[in-house]
C-alpha cells in the first residue's frame, strides 16, 4: 500500500510503498476514502523539515533539551548515533480522515465490515490507503452525509474542544484570532451557540470567507475595524473569550487578547503561537488563561487511545470519541457547514506535488482534501507462510561460510539505536525480515538496514524457516509470549529485558523450552559484556570471601507520556529494567540470588548462597547531572570502583585505574550481539544460562511482592529452569 511520509533530516517528502497494517485486538482496519491536510499544523512540520539543523533545533528547543540530558547520561556517541537514527527516518503525515471499515477486530461490536467512519489520531488516521484504528478513535459517520465532509472531523474535534473549554454562553461576545481552518471552524461552532464573534486575520479572503460563515466582523488586526466593533458589541467592556488560532512567532494576538478582554474574560489558545504574557496587562485584568489540547479528554491517554477504556460519561462528558461523533452529528444537522472551507482536492498519488505547491506558496488554502479513488478496490493480501512444525534444538553449528539469517520483530528507537548498527555492516549476517506493529516503521527499517521483507504479521518471521534466530524487541508486555512462540518455531532468541513481566509468564517460556527442546536464548543484559566493566573485574581477580556490593542507579524522573508509565499493562519500571542491574551483579559475584528484600524507595537487597550481599538503589529523583550509575565491590581487602562506564579502578596492594577515558559509554551491546551471534554460528552454548535467567527475572520481579509484604521474598527456581543453556 502507499502512504505519505517526510524525512525529518533530509525534507524529502515521499509516497512510500510499505505493508499493509495489521487488524490488531480493540480497533479496525479502514481503507481511507478521504484524508485532509491540515494546513497549519501539518505544514509546519513540512516546513521545520526543510529547515538546517540549527535551524530545527530554533524551532524545537524543547528537543534540544532532551538531547543534551541523553549526552549526559549516555554519552555524545550514543546519544549523536539515537539522534541521527531518528532524523534520518521517514516520518508520517495526516490524523483526519473517513474511510471504509474493511476488517474489525476482535472485542469491537459497534462498527461492520463496510461502515463509513471518521478517523483520528496521528498514529492512526495517517494518509494512507490502509489504516488501523483503535476504538475511542473512529466513529460511524452518519447517513447522508458526504464523506468528504466527515473527513473533518478530528480537527472539527480539536475547534470543539477550544470552544468547550472558553464555556461561551448565550450573548457573550468572543474573538477569534486567526482565521485558518481550525479559527474558521471556532466562528461557526461559536455562532452555532448563540455567541457574537469578531475575527482577526491578516488575510481579506479568510475575513470575509469568516462573515460569510457568520462572523459579524472580520478585519486585519492593525485596521482599527475590530478594536471599533468589540466597543460596540460590549459597550466598551471587552469581549468574553478570545480563541487563540493563530500560528507563527510573533506576540500580537497575545497582545491583541488582553488589550480587548474584558475584566476577568477568558484567553484560550488553541494554535501554536508565541505565549509571552505582557504581566501588567494580564495581571490587572485578572485574565484566566486556559489550554486546549487537542481533540479532547484522552488525548495522549494510552488506556484511552490505544486499550480502548472509555472514562464515565458522569465524569468526563465530552472525550476525544464524543467530540468526533458531535462533530459528524452537526455536520449531519447542518450546523456545521464544511463544504465552504475546501479549497482544493487531490489525488492521493499526487499527495508530494501537493504538499510542495503549499508549501511554495503556490496553492493558497484553508483546507485540502486528499481522493482515493480505488478506495473501495481490494489490493493484494500479504502473503503469511505456514508457521514451520516444532523442532528440537539441535545446537548445531551452520555450515561453513554460511551468514546467520536473522529475523526481527520490533524496530523502535532501541533496536535502531543500538542493537541493529552492530548488524548492519556485518558480512557474516543477513538480515531477512522485519515484522513491527506499524507499517512505515517496517518500511523506515528496512530502507536503513537493508532488511530483505518487512511485515507487521510476526508469522512472516516465525514461520519462515530460512531464519536461524530472531530478535524480539518489543514491549515488555509481549516478552514472554513472543519469546515462547520463537521457541517453539525452532528459532534461536534474543529477547530485550525483561523476560517477563510475572513468574506464570515466566513459566510459560521454560515450559515452551521443555516442549521443544529448544534452549537458544538470550536476554538482553548487555552491562555484564561492557568492555571496561570486563577489564576492571579482571584486575580485581578471584574472589575467596564473600562480597558486599553498593550499586546506586541514578534513574531520574520519566516524560509524563512515556509508555514505561502504563504500568497496568507494561509492568513497574523496575520489573522493566532492574534485571539489567541485578544481572550485573550477579555476573560480578559469579553467583545467582537466593533472596530479595526491597524497600518502597526501592532500595533493593540480594542475598547470595556464599553470604555475599548487594544493595541496588534504584532513585528516580536525584539529580541529572550525576552520574546515571555507580557501582563499589568490596571483598577480600580489595575495592572495585565503577563510575558510569566512563572510568574504573581497583584498589588492592596496587591500584590499578583505567588508562583513558573510553570513547562515549560502551554499555555492551556490540559484545552481547557478538556472543549471540557466536553461539548460533557455531552451536556452543548460549552466552548466559537459562537458570541464571531465570534466577535474575524472578529477583527483579521479586522486588515488588517485598515492597508489599514488608518481608524478604526466597528464589525458588521454577521447574525446568536448570536445563543446561
Amino acid at each position: 500500500m502507499k502512504q505519505v511520509v517526510q524525512n525529518y533530516k533530509s525534507g524529502e517528502l515521499a509516497l512510500l510503498e510499505v505493508p499493509e497494517p495489521a487488524c490488531k485486538p480493540g480497533g479496525v482496519l479502514v481503507r481511507t476514502v478521504y484524508s485532509l491536510i491540515s494546513t497549519g499544523t501539518e505544514m509546519m512540520k513540512v516546513s521545520e523539515a526543510s529547515l538546517s539543523l540549527v535551524g530545527k533545533a530554533k524551532a524545537r528547543p524543547d528537543q534540544v533539551a532532551k538531547v543534551m540530558q541523553s549526552v549526559a547520561t549516555n554519552g555524545l556517541s550514543a546519544t549523536y548515533r539515537k539522534v541521527t537514527s531518528k532524523l534520518d527516518s521517514y516520518t508520517p503525515l495526516g490524523y483526519s480522515l473517513c474511510g471504509i471499515v474493511e476488517q474489525v477486530g476482535d472485542g469491537i461490536t459497534d462498527v461492520s465490515v463496510g461502515d463509513l467512519v471518521a478517523c483520528a489520531g496521528n498514529e492512526h488516521a495517517l494518509h494512507s490507503e490502509l489504516n488501523w484504528v483503535p476504538k475511542n478513535l473512529y466513529s460511524r459517520v452518519p447517513n447522508g452525509v458526504d464523506p468528504r465532509h466527515a473527513a473533518f472531523g478530528t480537527v472539527g474535534s480539536i475547534a470543539m474542544q477550544g470552544v468547550r473549554r472558553g464555556e461561551p454562553q448565550i450573548g457573550d461576545v468572543a474573538l477569534v484570532i486567526g482565521l485558518g481552518l481550525i479559527g474558521q471552524l471556532v466562528v461557526q461552532l461559536l455562532t452555532s451557540s448563540g455567541v457574537r464573534v469578531v475575527g482577526v486575520d491578516p488575510d481579506p479572503e479568510r475575513c470575509k470567507l469568516a462573515e460569510s460563515l457568520g462572523a459579524l466582523t472580520c478585519a486585519h488586526p492593525a485596521s482599527g475595524i475590530v478594536d471599533t466593533a468589540v466597543d460596540e458589541l460590549t459597550h466598551g467592556a471587552g469581549v468574553d473569550q478570545t480563541y487563540l488560532a493563530a500560528g507563527g512567532n510573533t506576540n500580537d494576538p497575545v497582545e491583541l487578547a488582553a488589550k480587548l478582554s474584558r475584566d476577568r474574560g477568558r484567553v484560550i489558545d488553541i494554535g501554536k503561537c508565541k505565549l509571552d504574557l505582557p504581566w501588567n496587562a494580564y495581571y490587572e485584568k485578572e485574565l484566566d488563561v486556559r489550554f486546549s489540547r487537542s481533540y479532547g479528554p484522552g488525548r495522549y491517554d494510552p488506556s484511552y487511545e490505544l486499550e480502548g477504556r472509555d472514562y464515565p460519561i458522569g465524569q468526563v462528558r465530552w472525550t476525544e470519541r464524543r467530540n468526533l461523533e458531535c462533530v459528524l452529528d452537526l455536520i449531519a444537522r447542518d450546523r456545521l457547514d464544511v463544504e465552504p472551507l475546501i479549497t482544493h482536492v487531490s489525488d492521493f498519488s499526487d499527495a508530494v506535488s501537493t504538499y510542495k505547491s503549499l508549501n511554495e506558496g503556490e496553492l493558497k488554502a484553508v483546507a485540502v482534501l486528499f481522493r482515493y479513488p480505488d478506495a473501495v478496490a481490494r489490493t493484494e493480501p500479504v502473503v503469511t507462510s505456514a508457521r514451520v512444525g516444532l523442532v528440537s534444538s539441535s545446537a548445531a553449528a551452520l555450515p561453513a561460510g554460511q551468514p546467520v539469517r536473522l529475523g526481527f520483530i520490533g524496530a523502535g528507537n532501541y533496536a535502531s539505536s543500538m542493537l541493529l548498527p552492530h548488524l548492519v555492516e556485518r558480512a557474516d549476517v543477513q538480515l531477512e525480515h522485519v515484522a513491527t506493529t506499524s507499517a512505515l516503521s517496517g518500511a523506515n527499517a528496512r530502507r536503513k538496514f537493508g532488511f530483505a521483507a518487512a511485515s507487521t504479521d510476526i508469522d512472516n518471521v516465525l514461520g519462515d524457516s530460512s531464519i536461524d534466530a530472531v530478535f524480539v524487541v518489543t514491549r515488555h508486555s509481549s516478552h514472554a509470549e513472543l519469546t515462547r512462540q520463537a521457541l517453539l518455531a525452532g528459532k534461536a532468541v534474543f529477547v530485550e529485558k525483561p523476560l517477563a513481566l510475572s513468574p506464570e509468564e515466566l513459566q510459560k517460556v521454560l515450559d515452551a523450552i521443555e516442549e521443544s527442546g529448544n534452549d537458544r536464548l538470550q536476554v538482553g543484559f548487555n552491562r555484564r559484556f561492557a568492555p571496561l566493566l570486563h577489564e576492571a573485574r579482571e584486575q580485581f581477580g578471584p574472589r575467596v570471601g564473600p562480597a558486599s556490593v553498593r550499586y546506586l542507579v541514578n534513574a531520574g524522573r520519566l516524560d509524563h507520556g512515556s509508555w514505561y508509565n502504563q504500568t497496568d499493562s507494561e509492568g513497574s519500571r523496575f520489573a522493566g529494567e532492574g534485571g539489567h542491574f541485578i544481572d550485573t551483579v550477579s555476573w560480578l559475584l559469579d553467583a545467582d540470588p537466593v533472596s530479595v528484600y526491597a524497600t518502597g524507595d526501592l532500595q533493593v537487597t540480594l542475598g547470595y548462597q556464599d553470604g555475599s550481599t548487594a544493595v541496588i538503589t534504584y532513585a528516580e529523583t536525584g539529580s541529572s547531572g550525576f552520574p546515571k550509575e555507580t557501582l563499589d565491590v568490596v571483598a577480600d581487602g580489595k575495592v572495585l570502583k565503577f563510575d558510569d562506564f566512563v572510568r574504573a579502578s581497583v584498589y588492592s596492594r596496587k591500584k590499578w585505574a583505567s588508562s583513558r577515558l573510553p570513547k562515549g559509554r560502551d554499555k555492551g551491546q556490540a559484545a552481547e550481539v557478538d556472543a549471540f551471534l557466536s553461539a548460533v554460528r557455531t552451536g556452543s552454548p548460549m552466552p548466559i544460562s537459562i537458570a541464571s535467567l531465570a534466577a535474575t527475572t524472578l529477583a527483579t520481579l521479586a522486588a515488588q511482592t517485598s515492597v508489599a509484604n514488608a518481608a524478604p521474598v526466597r528464589i525458588e527456581l521454577p521447574r525446568k529452569a536448570g536445563a543446561p543453556a
